[in-house]
């Protein structure tokens, strides 16, 4: 992997992970032996045996040596098993996949009667009056055809519904709703959205990115206790997947619910939160005013949007879609907007990320970042574009030229992939979800899931890079399998490549005396089995910082 150079000052951003020295002092507390251990480091990518001191790594390498180290400490005897760093998801949304957890499921609804029929039982549950939201539903699985709030005005007469596609770039809403909002067939048109309509121009139910903001601005807030267990939540159901430390993508309430978690000592998650790239001012004031944060939580981000999604019609392409010759998608900024604030962001030593699917987009924030590079002059700012999704071929280049981190979701290629040829053709999908192509530009690459848009699994994440096996298990040998990558690359991009695109790699993303103890036991060596079996492999026990946060009985 690239590296740029390591300035870990305020104006550079440290993401907040205190950069410390090896502890030296006081006894070994804990040792994995017998271990197939994974490092993640080139000067000795393999060993047996890991000590821990405190929450940091005391020593890595054969179990004999570890055994000298661990008189009384706890000894875990890995029986063979696989260690790894531990997983950094480099795109969530965390507290959006807590609430998900324990709202109406709709992802794998395959037809519209069962969409129905799921949403008429989750309302009988509910209190009169109660919104019902989330469900993550996938039109693509009863054939494309867009929901309408008629199919469910008959069973939810008593609860406003608002209920997004697994994307969250588009959302259906009841009458209740509409009502709620006060939306109508008089209500205009939103820039950068789209409100869909019947025949007879009255909204059908369905609105595309910044339409949804009719809606969203009338959902009531949870009360905190709901979001604080939305977050416990998370953090739990993480864990249990192998994720270590997460890149939250949320709002200010989102950092608020973190925030109080930390302050309880009840956070088990490290965070490095990103907010909204139009409020960096908020969040320059908010670091002269607390700084960066800690190992646990860090703030520094900020997250903006150049488009949508492939799968809403709103990824912003340079030619129209196959299935939709008269679309191309949209901006949902402008350019000149998001290069203010972007400017202004990077001036006030903080880092931007930004959504980019369409190849018109990537194009677009690939340009921005440069004149912000030409505007501001040279610094360790480690821009990021997030999905990086539908790439023109030129353009891959260009990321490793300008220093542009691929923030990238392996399990979307063998979900999209499913149809995505319909939507732009197999000659736009050679440069979709096109991790060898980033790897063989020696550009840098972070792996995440985008949870609640993907689960927040990353051996899945690993399966998806390396088999291309699309999920309804018809691409057998993989979806545009040139740009399969090794189990090897997999890993790095989901610990050392995500590390360095929060600023962490000082502390995290590679075992290695003085770093973090962060890692994961694993039930077998995904580097020794068929990668069509490496889906199946089991996390078994997940450590931070020394202390077992998960481990499967």
């Amino acid at each position: 992997m690239r590296r740029a150079p390591a300035i870990l000052l305020a104006a550079s951003l440290t993401a907040g992970c205190s950069v410390k020295q090896p502890v030296s002092n006081g006894p070994v507390t804990l040792a994995v032996v017998n271990a197939r251990i994974w490092t993640g480091d080139s000067r000795r990518p393999w060993a047996d045996g890991l000590a821990v001191r405190g929450d940091r790594i005391a020593a890595v390498g054969s179990s004999a040596e570890v055994r000298k180290l661990a008189k009384d400490a706890e000894v875990i005897d890995a029986q063979g098993q696989m260690v790894v760093p531990g997983f950094i998801d480099s795109h969530v949304h965390f507290i959006d996949g807590g609430f998900r957890l324990s709202s109406v499921q709709l992802r794998d609804a395959k037809t519209p009667a069962e969409f129905v029929a799921r949403i008429k039982a989750y309302a009988a549950k509910l209190p009169k009056g109660a919104w019902i939201t989330g469900g993550d539903w996938d039109h693509e699985l009863w054939g494309g055809a867009l929901p309408a709030r008629a199919w469910v005005d008959s069973v939810t007469p008593d609860h406003p519904v608002w209920v997004n596609r697994l994307d969250g770039h588009m959302a259906l809403a009841n009458t209740a709703a509409l009502t709620a909002a006060g939306v109508t067939k008089a209500t205009s048109e939103v820039s950068g959205g789209a409100i869909v309509r019947d025949a007879d121009g009255e909204p059908a139910g369905v609105f595309k990115d910044n339409a949804m903001a009719l809606i969203d601005r009338v959902v009531p807030q949870a009360p905190r206790e709901v979001e604080d267990r939305a977050l416990d939540t998370a953090m739990t159901y993480v864990a249990s997947n192998g994720v270590t430390s997460v890149h939250m993508m949320g709002s200010w309430n989102d950092l608020a619910i973190v925030t109080r978690a930390h302050k309880s000592g009840t956070l088990r998650t490290r965070v490095y939160a990103a907010v909204p790239l139009n409020t960096w001012e908020q969040l320059r004031d908010t670091i002269a005013a607390r700084g960066h944060g800690d190992d646990w939580l860090a703030i520094g981000g900020l997250k903006g949007f150049v488009d949508g999604s492939l799968g809403s019609h709103t990824a912003a392409m340079k030619a129209p879609f196959t299935d939709a010759p008269h679309d191309s998608g949209f901006f949902v900024n402008t350019p000149d907007d998001l290069f203010n604030w972007a400017a202004g962001a990077d001036k006030a030593g903080l880092q931007v990320m930004v959504h980019a699917i369409g190849d018109r987009a990537i194009a677009t924030q690939l340009d921005i970042f440069e004149r912000v590079i030409k505007a501001n002059g040279p610094r360790d700012r480690r821009f990021r574009i997030e999905h990086a999704q539908h790439v023109a071929p030129g353009d891959f280049a260009r990321f490793a030229a300008l220093g542009v981190i691929a923030s990238m979701q392996p399990y979307h290629a063998i979900d999209d992939g499913r149809w995505a040829d319909r939507v732009i053709g197999p000659e736009r999908a050679k440069g979709t979800y096109a991790f060898r192509s980033f790897l063989d530009a020696n550009a840098d690459l972070a792996f995440g899931s985008d949870w609640f848009v993907a689960p927040p699994t990353p051996i899945e994440g690993i399966y998806a890079a390396v088999t291309r096996r699309t999920l309804d298990d018809k691409h057998p040998g993989g979806w545009v399998p040139e740009q399969k990558i090794t189990v090897e690359e997999a890993l790095r991009a989901y610990t050392a490549g995500s590390a360095y695109a929060g600023f962490q790699e000082k502390d995290l993303g590679v075992l290695q005396a003085g770093k973090l103890a962060d890692f994961v036991i694993i039930d077998r060596d995904l580097t020794k089995i068929a990668p069509e079996t490496i889906r199946e492999a089991r996390v078994m026990r997940t450590v931070i910082g020394g202390k077992t946060m998960f481990e499967r009985h």
